[in-house]
């Protein structure tokens, strides 16, 4: 069997209901866009006069996971709303890998075919992650990058028992008292985030005696990344003066940064997501406050969206392109042949997540929720292209890596926006434990 890769990108209004879920069809205009041979639905293949054999195939669980069969992977992402730009990297990453890995023969013989699907709310997320295992027959869901829709997804999961690989989401309640026997997560927690933007600050003398005010994103990533800011200001001898929550709608700052004009800070700092921290920086630099930003939480693409003169300071990191590994840059550059850019974060996060997928699969003999649990609970090592082999923690379920800072730097000595930032060093250190950074597991209960 050839190379058999499908992308379907369904946005659905709420609306609409199960009838016409039913009558779509897997060969439309975005299935078009994989390799090898297409997917037929029963809708298709009753048209096209197929057997009846064919027809009850498709209806039979069973058949369609034969050992000859493909391995099918359900993919939840935002590919619309606030965190929509990152959905389009995170699809094209896991693209990129599963055409990889089935053109180095699958798993055992066997092809990949992941269904990527919009995720743009909680409830969304939830009601098309039972669909894609109950309709469509999927072996496991990988996906997400909300907090609240990973949540959503790991409900779903857990009450059929199948495995949830979260690559995107960063609360730390995921990894501790909401966490799932059944989810996995592979991007660095809230926690992580402060300790690798909080040691650059410690050196720069940027918190002991300093008065912060910060500005959270209204949901449950936004809130729990304000309780870990806390919890490493009080540590460190930081001060909070203030803070603003702001619902994830919200494009005008204005009258926040009033309030941070009023409130006479050391230090601002961010802990938003997506096109909020995008809108925010744009519009502070405008204001021209003479208050230095720092931010808890940043992917490169919004970063990227904040343009030239408008980002500064210091922020938090998983991965970045300049990291100078080989590993790292051999994905660069296949990243850039493959689609005329440079890979973002949640690409790199996709890529090495279906690469750890398939690794498990391939030790395992296949995609058994059970054992692919034990394998990632056994401590397996994974090559994710950084220095150091990553590894599940089986407390929290939670992919234990490097992280790092990055800095701004100053307006001038730069090209363009993919040249503004400078990696700072790993954290932690190449002489520290791993889970150095990591919260503790006194509240996780990942463990089956």
């Amino acid at each position: 069997m050839g190379e058999r890769f499908v992308n379907r990108r369904m946005r659905i209004d709420d609306k609409q209901d199960d009838a016409r879920f039913r009558e779509e069809t897997m060969n439309t205009d975005d299935a078009k866009t994989k390799s090898g041979m297409g997917t037929v639905s029963r809708r298709s293949a009753l048209k096209m006069g197929v057997g009846l054999a064919a027809v009850s195939a498709i209806g039979m669980p069973a058949i369609l996971r034969a050992q000859e069969g493909p391995i099918r992977i359900g993919h939840l992402t935002p590919m619309t709303g606030f965190l929509g730009t990152l959905g389009q990297w995170a699809v094209e990453g896991i693209q990129m890998a599963a055409e990889e890995v089935n053109a180095a023969g699958g798993i055992n013989g066997r092809m990949l075919e992941v269904s990527s699907e919009d995720s743009i709310n909680p409830e969304t997320a939830a009601t098309k992650a039972q669909r894609l295992l109950e309709r469509d027959n999927v072996d496991f869901l990988m996906g997400e990058i909300s907090s609240a829709s990973a949540l959503a997804i790991s409900e779903v999961a857990t009450r059929n028992k199948r495995l949830f690989m979260a690559l995107g989401p960063r609360s730390d309640v995921l990894r501790g008292d909401r966490c799932s026997p059944y989810m996995f997560c592979t991007d660095i927690p809230n926690t992580v985030m402060v300790n690798a933007v909080g040691s650059a600050l410690k050196r720069d003398g940027m918190v002991d005696g300093k008065k912060f005010f910060t500005i959270t994103s209204d949901y449950v990533f936004g809130h729990d990344l304000l309780v870990a800011a806390k919890s490493f200001f009080d540590a460190n001898g930081g001060e909070l003066i203030g803070d603003e929550l702001v619902a994830t709608d919200v494009t005008d700052f204005s009258a926040f940064i009033l309030k941070i004009r009023q409130a006479n800070p050391d230090v601002v700092c961010l802990n938003l997501a997506g096109n909020q921290v995008t809108n925010f920086v744009k519009q502070y630099a405008e204001f021209g406050l003479p208050y230095p930003t720092v931010g808890f939480n940043l992917n490169t693409a919004d970063a990227w969206a904040a343009g030239v003169g408008n980002l500064a300071g210091t922020w938090p990191t998983v991965w970045y392109d300049t990291l100078q590994t080989s590993g790292s840059q051999r994905f660069v550059k296949a990243f850039q042949t493959k689609y005329g850019k440079t890979p973002e974060n949640h690409a790199w996060i996709e890529y090495i997540a279906l690469k750890i997928a398939a690794q498990a699969m391939t030790e395992t003999g296949g995609a058994n929720t059970a054992d692919l649990v034990s394998y990632f609970e056994s401590g397996a090592k994974f090559d994710i292209l950084k220095d150091r082999p990553a590894y599940f923690r089986a407390a929290d379920h939670q992919l234990i890596q490097e992280a790092y800072p990055f800095a701004v730097k100053p307006e001038g000595s730069y090209s363009d926006v993919h040249d503004m930032m400078q990696l700072g060093a790993a954290v932690p250190g190449p002489n520290q434990p791993l889970e150095a950074i990591y919260p503790s597991t006194d509240t996780a209960t990942c463990k089956a």
